[in-house]
């Protein structure tokens, strides 16, 4: 009997949208500029992810102001892209383990130094 299959999520495929969704799953929210520096990207191109995962509902935004007066966006994921992340998840994990006996079996037994042809 086969075990049912998992689904890949369209949008976390894109390697910036499953850092975001990864990096907010491990907390309440976070702003805005800590989340740009994790993933070392510029201002424009986490704003674009974001749009993308906000339209699908995977994320959450809140503007508030620093004591400085200065406004700042908090980000969270949502209930639906917390569920999105964890679907993910668990087919990359099920992908995984159906090519882990024959990885195994294919993988050389030499040290990482070895098979790049590094000095010990």
């Amino acid at each position: 009997m086969t075990q049912p299959a998992f689904a890949l999520d369209p949008l976390l495929l894109e390697p910036k949208r499953l850092q975001i969704c990864g990096s907010l799953g491990a907390v309440d929210e976070l702003e805005f500029g800590t989340l740009r520096d994790v993933l070392g990207v510029a201002d424009s191109v986490l704003s674009k992810h974001l749009k993308t995962l906000d339209e699908a509902g995977y994320v959450a935004a809140r503007k508030q102001r620093a004591s400085t007066g200065r406004p700042r966006t908090w980000i969270t994921l949502t209930r639906v892209g917390q569920r999105a992340l964890q679907g993910h998840v668990a087919a990359l994990r099920r992908l995984a383990g159906d090519l882990a006996p024959e990885t195994a079996a294919q993988a050389p037994l030499t040290s990482p130094p070895d098979r790049l042809g590094l000095p010990h």
